[in-house]
């Protein structure tokens, strides 16, 4: 007998979030041999593999297996790697730093009816009263129609849609993308409130949302595939004030250049502005300490044009015109 339903979970080097999530899965209130759990290492780490394997013995599901994708490859392919060689005919998607539900598989598989082809659970993110600017940045997979922590979908669908776009080389946009997908090949997606993974929110260095700004490079490719649900489902993060914020700090620049102090000037100030009001947004309901007020003014002057730059990269390299 084959496993009816398979566990994909990708991961890179954290064996320590991954053995708490591998113990919870193997814990599920579901029948043990019918399903398996397949661990996707993007990062060619032995530890994990000794982890896995130390596991497999204790392992209650009929089927733990370690599969290697290489270094670095992306979760999108990790994920393809694993469910293209699974049993199951439901693929179930969480990832190594989730802490699902003792009952996750049992709500989510229960949705699966006649033209279902996929099943969206409910993500948690627990949050502090003040959280920073990255835990509420984070805190908005609850509000996510369709997240890789935590949906099931069938076998076949996922191969009619050829699985998940390997060009989203990082963890975003490679969800909607297959969502999007789902929605104009195979029509329904139903949610399970029931289906509960908790997402807790792992320390960021001082800056990070300066590194994710390169997050935008895959939106053009997003906008290419899919743009009318693009325009109508996918969020856009305040581009107004990312294009007023570059363009006047750039005719700031031109003007003192070429010796017209008073446009300067006057341009700086709207540049402060604008700056201000990007600042604000981010603080309005977030920590106010005074090591993230910093953190929040400084990022706040260098994300505009740092996601144009990365926006305009990504509309050259997929050849789409994306504003």
């Amino acid at each position: 007998m084959r496993p009816w339903v398979s566990v994909v979970v990708p991961t890179r080097r954290r064996p320590g979030l991954l053995r708490r999530c591998l113990g919870l899965l193997m814990a599920q209130d579901f029948e043990s041999d019918a399903y398996e759990i397949l661990v996707a290492d993007d990062g060619a780490d032995p530890k994990t593999e000794r982890l896995v394997e130390a596991l497999r013995a204790a392992a209650r599901p009929r089927a733990l297996r370690y599969i290697p994708v290489g270094d670095g490859q992306g979760p999108a392919a990790a994920r393809n790697r694993a469910w293209r060689l699974a049993f199951g005919e439901i693929i179930a998607f969480t990832d190594d730093d989730c802490v699902p539900g003792m009952d996750w598989l049992r709500a989510g598989t229960a949705r699966f009816e006649p033209g279902v082809a996929a099943v969206t659970g409910r993500v948690i993110v627990p949050l502090p009263r003040r959280p920073t600017d990255h835990e509420a940045n984070t805190a908005r997979l609850q509000e996510a129609e369709f997240a890789t922590a935590n949906c099931f979908c069938r076998r076949e669908s996922l191969a009619a849609v050829g699985g998940f776009d390997e060009r989203f080389r990082s963890t975003w946009r490679e969800d909607n993308d297959l969502y999007f997908s789902l929605l104009e090949q195979e029509g329904r997606v139903v949610h399970a409130p029931q289906a509960v993974v908790v997402h807790p929110i792992r320390p960021a260095p001082w800056g990070i949302s300066l590194r994710q700004q390169r997050n935008n490079f895959f939106e053009a490719l997003l906008y290419k595939k899919h743009p009318a649900l693009y325009r109508t489902r996918a969020r856009r993060a305040r581009p107004w004030l990312h294009y007023g914020a570059s363009v006047a700090v750039a005719t700031a620049a031109a003007a003192t250049l070429a010796g017209a102090g008073e446009l300067a000037i006057a341009v700086g100030l709207a540049w402060l502005a604008l700056t201000g009001r990007l600042c604000y947004a981010r603080l309005r309901e977030t920590s106010r300490r005074p090591g993230h007020l910093l953190e929040m003014a400084v990022t706040s002057a260098l994300i505009p044009p740092l996601a144009l730059f990365w926006r305009a990269a990504g509309a050259v390299r997929h050849r789409v015109l994306f504003l």
